[in-house]
């Protein structure tokens, strides 16, 4: 099975239709939250958007995009480990008895040196945006290029994706409007050549389409680009080694595009605008201010338009009447609707004003155990993002920094990347829970019991790992502590003989006394 070229346009345009439907919902949640996210069709930078009369929808999607960027991305730790089964490391240490201690030690080195090299990337801005799409349009698609330190994100309206039952991909098209001058010199010559009837095309003020076609076909991926349906630029990928990334927010089955959390309480949002819109305007109307006076009064209108603050005037107050809307329960009944429907929603998107009960005294225990609660509805969320933004980008640094000869080449069947994601299980936390755990179990048997049964240079080493420190220097080696016992056996001994010839020298000078004196 090999890639048709010349046909990246239409292949795009056949697959926008499956799409619009889920562009035209992503546009909508994006008009209730963060307008200028999903843009309407058309729009530009000079395009002035309507602002919602709410700016919650826009708290609540930066908030969770960013508890989401630092659960999943833990700043300077690994969101991942670096794991090897037991046979596997019988296997490469040629022992009954390995060293786990001292594996982990090395693969938690492994992991320092992969993390250090997404920071190095700033990958945390573009998948901060990628996320704000995630939960306002459900899909994206990240882009990391091995000759680039850094990665490019394509919003919904920029990329359709074609996918079997199973969710696998099958292809993916993008659509980018450039500049001739940022593309290659023998690109645009290509082009030009190509269609020499289009004067256009010779221009460097006009934009060009490029469409990036990149399809899946059994057993390795191929991509090339194409302007005016001049194709140029082609590679190929291993099966596990596309820098094409395309990420979903939830999965719905037989379906290529994934659904934002934005979408799922739709009706909430579209409810709180309304009621927001609804008072604000009949605030703005209530705080008009009209004074009637009677026009057969004997209170002048021209008296109580001119008069000032304190003044006395002639005139009767039962001349004088103030327009009022008579709406306060009705406004009453709008604003706690609202404000019913703002709790809601505030559960839904983690914020953290909703995790704490309205009371005097709230421990810090309970606020973890509510949190724990809410953090426990995005579970579906950390588990498609693992497995379609997380391994895939492990993966590909791996394999870049293997290319470079940072890394050494690891066996992919024996050491795999795990991620790890959630409240209380970033990086190595629960193995550190369950090592502190394990020792102050042991505990009641006193430490005699434990110094003789705890090999303590392989518990240590497990404990530098949990926490994520580089423990080389910092642990005495084997050889370093026989050596500090033969040093210190050799003090003792010199010690010990010194003792010896000051108890022995008064004796020895006291009998050389007594044979002087015979």
């Amino acid at each position: 099975m090999t890639m048709s070229q010349g046909s990246a346009q239409s292949a795009y345009e056949r697959l926008i239709t499956d799409r619009q439907p889920f562009l035209d919902r992503a546009r909508e949640c994006s008009r209730l939250t963060i307008p200028s996210l999903i843009p309407p069709e058309s729009s530009n930078s000079s395009t002035d958007f309507t602002s919602p009369y709410q700016s919650f929808g826009s708290r609540a999607i930066n908030n969770l995009a960013n508890k989401l960027l630092v659960t999943l991305f833990p700043p300077n730790a690994p969101f991942f480990r670096l794991t090897i089964s037991d046979s596997d490391l019988k296997e490469i240490q040629g022992t009954n008895d390995p060293d786990r201690g001292q594996a982990e030690d090395a693969l938690a080195s492994i992991e320092r040196t992969i993390v250090s090299s997404a920071e190095s990337r700033a990958l945390r801005t573009p998948l901060f945006e990628a996320l704000k799409h995630l939960l306002v349009g459900g899909n994206g698609l990240a882009y990391l290029p091995k000759e680039s330190k850094s990665m490019r994100f394509f919003k919904l309206d920029q990329f359709v994706i074609n996918r079997d039952p199973m969710g696998n991909v099958l292809e993916i098209l993008v659509k980018e409007s450039v500049s001739p001058l940022s593309l290659p010199q023998e690109v645009v010559a290509l082009v030009e050549t190509q269609n020499p009837e289009q004067e256009e095309s010779k221009t460097t003020d006009k934009n060009l389409d490029l469409y990036t076609h990149v399809k899946w076909t059994g057993s390795k991926w191929e991509s090339y680009q194409e302007i005016k349906a001049v194709p140029f630029n082609k590679k190929t990928y291993p099966k596990d080694k596309t820098p094409w990334l395309p990420i979903r927010h939830n999965q719905i089955d037989g379906e290529a595009y994934g659904r934002g959390l934005v979408e799922e309480h739709y009706g909430d949002l579209k409810s709180l605008e309304t009621l927001t819109g609804a008072i604000v305007q009949g605030s703005h109307a209530a705080a008009k201010i009209l004074f009637f006076v009677k026009p057969n009064g004997s209170t002048q209108a021209r008296v109580v338009e001119e008069a000032m603050n304190g003044d006395v005037v002639k005139g009767d107050a039962d001349d004088v009447s103030i327009l009022q809307l008579e709406k306060f329960a009705d406004f009453r009944i709008a604003q706690e609707t609202a404000t019913r429907i703002e709790e809601r929603l505030a559960q839904a998107f983690l914020l953290h004003s909703s995790v704490q009960r309205q009371a005097e005294r709230v421990t810090a225990e309970e606020i973890r155990f509510m949190a724990q609660e809410l953090e426990g509805g995005l579970g579906g969320t950390y588990s498609l993002l693992s497995q379609e933004l997380q391994l895939p980008l492990v993966t590909l640094l791996m394999h870049d920094l293997e290319v470079k000869g940072k890394l050494p080449k690891l066996p992919k069947e024996v050491i795999k990347p795990t991620i790890v994601t959630g409240l209380e299980a970033l990086g190595r936390g629960q193995d550190l829970n369950r090592l502190l755990s394990f020792m102050k179990a042991l505990e009641p048997l006193g430490p005699e019991v434990i110094a003789r049964e705890l090999n303590l240079s392989d518990y240590i080493d497990r404990l530098g790992a949990s926490f994520n420190i580089d423990t080389s220097g910092l642990i005495k080696s084997d050889e370093q502590k026989q050596q500090e016992a033969e040093a210190a056996q050799q003090q003792q001994m010199q010690a010990t003989g010194m003792d010896m010839a000051g108890k022995v020298a008064p004796v020895v000078a006291k009998e050389m006394a007594n044979q002087q004196g015979r």
